[in-house]
């Protein structure tokens, strides 16, 4: 059987190999990714002032909590697209790809419209300081007016990576963040535009990515070639991929809502903190590149290698994927503690701002093995087809304890530093259960059955 060199299976050959060629362009696409979304932060806070920085910044858990739904939806998806693609069934899995592609068509026009009515009101909500309340909404609706393109782009990203392909989406990534850059640099230095002309560069660069993910895709041979005019949702594909995917797009969504918690806390602290802190939020994105490829690369090798029914192979990998991750996250963290303030000021010098974002990062990124293991395990878990397991662990962990401890906390000791430990503990929490579940369980137990 031919593959052709963009695609890949991951169930045979030497299983650091496979994981690491397969990580490496994720975490240079990842790294990139870091650098687009920080783009307009650097170039808001150093052009702009203290003022627009915090209006972006104040925007950032709340786009996550829209957005984050379906790019877990997207993953999850994955799952499918590579069970089915590791056992060689392509017949199904193209059947797979066009009904995800109808429905991130139908995602985005609906998230577009939920953004662009919810947007005031939620920012309210939130307790968004006056000051910065006209920038943040401004931001925002003009962010999620390319809801289609940011929810095309992950689902494409998700089916190329699925079938082993991690190096066009990083070559797509690298085209859209220069022109992300570029655009930011004319539209809000040169022009002059103001905050929502970073949101507009940002959208337009997505474009760019999602259309040329499609391309990608599109041009794809037999037995993998999928034409525009079959794009339709086949409702037994369709099951398989909400049953797959809504866990892990519920778990980013509880997240991202307890996120949205600890924004509105931090909001109290004045229009520094959400600067400082969401400077400081930019920065901990380059702690995630190691945790965020390896959790996606070990899901992509688990599917594919319980579908092969290769089930050693699969164990065998989970426990490299982790001790890199856990390993490379910690090491991060460390550099991070150390280069706070400098990296922090990068964004904008003013003296508070920096102080924040400090306190924040000395707080929280020692713990970054924590927040490794946690996303590995679940990673794991959704390539094994048991992705409830790590939302329910999320939901619990994440929001209700994270929610609980800061809401009771605050109101005792009003202290911004009582915020930022919020994420250590949880993130300590989640990693117990999981180990406690991951040796206790079958995990591969039943995955044949799915197929």
């Amino acid at each position: 059987m031919n593959t052709q060199t963009s695609t890949s299976l991951m169930t045979s050959g030497p299983i650091w190999q496979r994981i690491i060629s397969f990580a490496i362009p994720l975490f240079f696409g990842n790294l990139f990714q870091q650098l687009y979304n920080t783009a307009d932060s650097l170039i808001v806070g150093n052009f702009l002032g203290s003022n627009a920085l915090a209006a972006v910044s104040s925007s950032g858990n709340l786009i996550f909590l829209m957005v984050g739904f379906f790019n877990g939806l997207a993953v999850g998806a994955g799952v499918v697209v590579a069970k089915y693609f590791g056992a060689k069934n392509y017949e199904m899995m193209k059947k797979t790809i066009r009904t995800i592609i109808a429905l991130g068509l139908i995602s985005g026009v609906v998230l577009t419209a939920i953004g662009l009515i919810a947007a005031p009101r939620i920012l309210l909500l939130m307790g968004t300081p006056e000051n910065i309340l006209p920038n943040s909404i401004s931001y925002f609706r003009i962010y999620f007016c390319g809801s289609i393109a940011f929810v095309m782009y992950n689902f494409l990203v998700g089916i190329l990576q699925s079938m082993g392909d991690s190096k066009h989406p990083l070559i797509f990534l690298i085209i859209s963040s220069i022109v992300n850059v570029v655009l930011d640099l004319v539209f809000v230095a040169g022009f002059h535009w103001g905050v929502g002309s970073a949101a507009l560069a940002t959208i337009i660069s997505q474009f760019i990515s999602a259309i040329l993910c499609m391309r990608q895709l599109l041009k794809l041979p037999e037995p993998f070639h999928v034409s525009l005019k079959e794009i339709s949702i086949d409702s037994g594909m369709l099951k398989q991929v909400i049953t797959n995917g809504l866990p892990a797009g519920l778990q980013n969504s509880i997240i991202a809502f307890a996120n949205v918690v600890v924004q509105s806390n931090i909001n109290t602290f004045g229009e520094m903190a959400v600067a400082g802190c969401g400077s400081y939020t930019k920065v901990e994105g380059f702690g995630f590149l190691p945790i965020t490829c390896f959790a996606l690369a070990l899901t992509t090798f688990i599917s594919q290698n319980l579908g092969a029914k290769a089930y050693d192979r699969a164990k065998r990998g989970a426990l490299f994927g982790v001790v890199c991750s856990v390993s490379l996250a910690e090491l991060i963290g460390l550099c991070i503690y150390v280069l706070a303030p400098y990296l922090i000021a990068a964004f904008n010098g003013t003296e508070e701002v920096v102080a924040f974002g400090t306190a924040q990062a000395h707080t929280v990124t020692l713990f970054y093995f924590l927040l490794a293991f946690s996303h590995c395990m679940a990673g794991i878990l959704r390539g094994a087809g048991k992705s409830l397991v790590p939302m329910f662990v999320m939901l619990a962990c994440w929001c209700i304890i994270r929610v609980t401890y800061i809401t009771i906390a605050i109101h005792i000791v009003h202290d911004i530093h009582i915020v930022f430990w919020a994420y250590p503990i949880t993130w300590a929490l989640s990693s117990v259960t999981f180990l406690i579940y991951f040796l206790k369980s079958d995990w591969l137990h039943g995955f044949e059955k799915k197929l």
